[in-house]
């Protein structure tokens, strides 16, 4: 069934809610590899209770709507989709401990053709539940692969951002382990295909792959390092495009380049010789 534009750009995805306590703040650290070192004083406050802090990527897995091209009326062939890039902005450090509201939309839809799909770009603000303060907004764009060519606005996508051609300023290599996609799903992410070997022959891998989010969180982690020295406060924004998948295991090497308060990023699979994320780019605050 064919895409319609009217329908699916004026969706209601309803709103969401979450309380998450410092056991969520602390899992989801782990989850991307803070706290390797325990005696390292700069991560251990991402991992224990004592003036507990949260990693600034979290902020993708608040409030979220669930898969909702499965489970809404969008006419999508949502088996086909695949995540393209991903933003956050950060409008305050995120609180390690808050109950917060979700409230998503759909912001653009591009038809790339019958060959190429479709673009669905959706929003998702997330509010202090009490208040209403904003505290983040997610920005993610998915590639509908089997709905292009349904006759929609055929616009170009913005050039994405581009390192500075040199050699890095900065390279971080962590190396995942084997069963970090069983850990990071913990989040929120249930999707079979990061744990069950059968779903993910049938999606064409040899095996689950990681979830991107992950690998993104990855990229995260070490500009927060290297570039923020931990200081959860200093990231305002944070952009990466997904190019490969990632595997449970691979030696992820992120790459990074900072020209002020810019940083540019791209991140490569070792043993494969593979970019999985690349594009990336953060605003730092002063």
């Amino acid at each position: 069934m064919a895409i319609d534009y009217d329908h699916l750009i004026n969706l209601p995805i309803p709103d969401t809610e979450q309380s998450y306590s410092h056991k969520d703040c602390i899992l989801y650290a782990l989850s991307l590899g803070y706290g390797e070192d325990p005696l390292d004083r700069h991560q251990l406050p991402y991992v224990f209770e004592k003036n507990l802090k949260a990693a600034p990527t979290m902020g993708v897995v608040l409030a979220h709507p669930g898969y909702w091209p499965k489970t809404l009326d969008t006419g999508l062939d949502w088996v086909r989709i695949v995540h393209a890039e991903q933003a956050l902005e950060l409008h305050k450090p995120l609180p390690p401990e808050a109950s917060v509201t979700g409230k998503s939309r759909i912001v653009d839809i591009v038809d790339k053709g019958a060959e190429k799909g479709a673009l669905i770009t959706y929003e998702r603000r997330i509010l202090d539940a009490g208040t209403q303060e904003p505290i983040c907004t997610i920005t993610q764009t998915m590639i509908a692969r089997g709905d292009g060519g349904f006759g929609g606005p055929q616009k170009s996508a913005p050039r994405p951002p581009a390192p500075p051609e040199r050699e890095p300023d900065m390279s971080v290599t962590q190396r995942t382990p084997e069963n970090m996609a069983l850990l990071y799903r913990l989040n929120g992410d249930w999707n079979p295909l990061h744990a069950d070997p059968d779903v993910a022959s049938n999606a064409g891998f040899d095996r689950p792959i990681l979830h991107g989010l992950a690998t993104w969180g990855i990229a995260g982690r070490a500009i927060l390092g290297e570039a923020c020295n931990y200081d959860s406060n200093r990231i305002k924004y944070l952009f990466g495009r997904f190019t490969a998948p990632a595997y449970p295991g691979d030696t992820l090497r992120t790459d990074i380049w900072q020209d002020g308060l810019e940083v540019f990023f791209r991140v490569t699979a070792i043993e494969r010789d593979k970019i999985v994320i690349n594009n990336g780019r953060v605003e730092l605050r002063n």
